[in-house]
């Protein structure tokens, strides 16, 4: 078991954020820099994170496609190279994408989903857990869904893949029993986003309006954010396997009040 470093705790701690462009990325690394981290973003849309990133103090944007093992290889090294810690790692990235049934569900984006919301965690995990480690008080945060404990109707894609980001911490956590290095899943519920419907459904902002209609608060993404932000900053010692969190009005994925 590696030691954890004396002088860890006097240093500016790291936190890299994969899919911080925008919704819970973005809630997430205000919240991390609002806590003292020095902040990483990492997205595919280099102009929004350069834009957060100059809202916040020493933070830093790469671009980044997560399900592109190349190019997360060769960020991991530019850190590497630069000397840079890494602390924290939240793996955001990911998305849905259709809400057809199994029977006639397209495999395109079924793999896009499993490539996003799977590949690019164990991209991403794999590439900086050996920077994480030295850290030696580093921790692995895997943002899944309620998708990945429940099934629902029209949701076999994303459910698929949110199970296997779920399998991935928790095997991950095993693994790396008795390493200097927590594994966290948060798991959100019906998060009122920006974009996240209006993706699945490809820009159709009457059926993206209809997933929230007659709910009277789903959870923000600054809800989620502080959801994060509190389990990273418990004490080393302290690992918080799963978090579940959901709007008070949605008992189960398939069971939400509704006002009208």
């Amino acid at each position: 078991m590696t030691a954890v470093p004396d002088a860890s705790a006097a240093r500016t701690r790291t936190a890299v954020v994969t899919g911080a462009s925008s919704g819970i990325g973005a809630a997430t690394a205000r919240r991390l820099a609002a806590e003292g981290y020095r902040v990483i973003l990492a997205a595919r849309r280099k102009d929004r994170i350069e834009a957060l990133a100059a809202e916040l103090p020493d933070a830093e944007a790469y671009r980044l496609d997560v399900t592109d093992r190349a190019a997360v290889d060769a960020f991991a090294a530019a850190l590497d190279a630069r000397h840079d810690s890494v602390d924290v790692l939240v793996n955001n990235a990911g998305g849905a994408l259709g809400a057809d049934p199994v029977a006639t569900g397209d495999p395109a984006d079924w793999r896009t989903m499993y490539e996003v919301n799977v590949l690019g965690v164990l991209n991403v995990t794999q590439a900086l857990l050996p920077a994480l480690t030295a850290s030696g008080d580093g921790t692995v945060v895997v943002v899944s869904s309620t998708a990945g404990h429940g099934t629902y109707e029209g949701g076999g894609g994303y459910v698929a893949a949110k199970h296997g980001a779920h399998v991935i911490a928790e095997t991950l956590r095993l693994e790396l029993c008795g390493e200097p290095v927590r594994v966290i899943e948060v798991a959100p519920g019906m998060v009122k986003t920006d974009e996240f419907a209006a993706t699945r459904f490809r820009g159709d902002a009457a059926k993206a309006a209809k997933v929230y209609e007659g709910v009277a608060e789903p959870l923000t993404a600054d809800d989620v954010a502080d959801t994060i932000g509190w389990a990273v900053t418990r004490p080393a010692h302290v690992n918080i396997d799963l978090l579940v969190v959901r709007p008070r009005a949605q008992a189960a994925n398939h069971k939400v009040h509704r006002t009208a």
